[in-house]
């Protein structure tokens, strides 16, 4: 099962997310320093991953990184927790907080999760870095900064246009290529609504990007600011002049996977996906190999990287750091990318020739991060009133 990506606002208690806000380019060829993969002497004991998520991501854990982790590190166990999800987010961060603050060992060692902008923002996680997590020196300096010292970068994905390559010989490279495309192929272009899922909130978001000011858009990455959103305008008019051409005339499917199976069955030519789905789907023949993917330029579509935490009480944080740095190891960064397909956050320079090959196509050295959690919230509801039926 693949997660459930959204534009909206986690509960008031976690809205700030990294899983959706400010995250910087995950690769970079420029990283000279190699990830290392050795055994930790002496490591022994159990330690406690919480995941909130879906079950693919608990599957990551168990079946691929924990074995794998174990296997090099004799004496130390690892166990996971899951919330299906993330629906009891609000009520995990406000028993970590409690815990934290009396002190108390909150049961797990190692968080992942989108609230830990919203833990670490509240002080609750240890500060890291590569004084500690070796690892984390082979990470861009942008994405370690995003984690704003609490927050280690491990996994990333960025929405692609997926094509028909049976049906479309030359894919557009570029959005304004991408927009004429459209309208010059009515009914062959399909984005899910920007409330039901990220690939067609990224859709949203790159159009209206189109017509802002590279400061505004800065700004809308880190901050909330109201006033900014009426420099959308431009932007949400170009998205309804284009329900015409949508497919069946202005539909917009409910969800990543919806738009997805739209296109493996034929019904349209081209749509933004998800880097992660659409890699899988490829893999697991789910989706044929007429099915293509590329990255559009000027401006690209938008990513992030996914982040783990470790609380400030945990019983066993040494174990955890050391598990946190073999997950940004050159085996544990493979390991991610054969089994959710999620992109390296390590230079593809560190890892094996079959993992970059995995993403050749899907140039993960374009990303580009996402508005602000509470500024996608807004940009989904206007969305709702000022482009479908337009």
């Amino acid at each position: 099962m693949t997660r459930r990506r959204t534009f909206v606002a986690l509960a008031a208690a976690a809205t700030a997310t990294l899983a959706l806000a400010g995250c910087a380019p995950t690769t970079s060829a420029s990283v000279g320093t190699a990830a290392t993969s050795q055994a930790v002497t002496g490591t022994k004991g159990t330690v406690t991953v919480f995941i909130s998520g879906d079950t693919n991501v608990q599957s990551l854990w168990d079946d691929a990184i924990i074995p794998a982790f174990e296997k090099a590190n004799p004496g130390a166990t690892v166990k996971t927790q899951l919330d299906l999800h993330g629906e009891h987010d609000a009520q995990t961060l406000a028993k970590l907080t409690s815990a934290v603050k009396a002190g108390d060992d909150p049961g797990y060692d190692l968080i992942d999760a989108g609230f830990i902008q919203a833990a670490g923002s509240a002080n609750l996680l240890e500060n890291v870095s590569s004084t500690k997590i070796s690892n984390l020196a082979t990470v861009p300096a942008a994405t370690v900064k995003a984690g704003d010292g609490y927050g280690i970068p491990y996994r990333a994905s960025s929405v692609l246009l997926a094509y028909d390559a049976d049906k479309v010989k030359t894919p557009p490279k570029t959005l304004d290529a991408l927009l004429k495309w459209i309208k010059a192929n009515p009914g062959q272009f399909a984005y899910n609504s920007p409330s039901t899922g990220g690939s067609g909130g990224a859709f949203v978001t790159t159009v209206l990007d189109k017509y802002l000011s590279e400061s505004t858009r800065k700004k809308m990455e880190t901050t909330y600011d109201k006033d900014d959103e009426s420099q959308w305008d431009k932007g949400f008019d170009e998205l309804a002049s284009l329900n015409k051409s949508m497919y069946q005339n202005g539909v917009y499917p409910n969800g990543n996977d919806a738009v997805l199976q739209l296109l493996g069955t034929g019904g349209i030519e081209m749509a933004p996906v998800w880097s992660d789905q659409v890699i899988t789907a490829k893999n697991s023949g789910t989706l044929g190999s007429n099915i293509k993917y590329t990255q559009i330029s000027n401006p690209s579509f938008t990513g992030s990287a996914s982040y783990l935490g470790i609380p400030k009480t945990a019983a066993h944080k040494a174990v955890a750091e050391k598990l946190a740095n073999f997950v940004l190891s050159s085996k544990g960064q493979a390991l991610i990318a054969k089994s959710i397909a999620g992109y390296p956050v390590i230079s593809l320079d560190n890892v094996p020739a079959s993992t970059r090959a995995q993403f050749a196509a899907a140039s993960p050295s374009t990303l580009r991060p996402s508005y602000y959690s509470t500024t996608s919230a807004d940009m989904s509801n206007l969305w709702n009133s000022k482009v479908p039926g337009k």
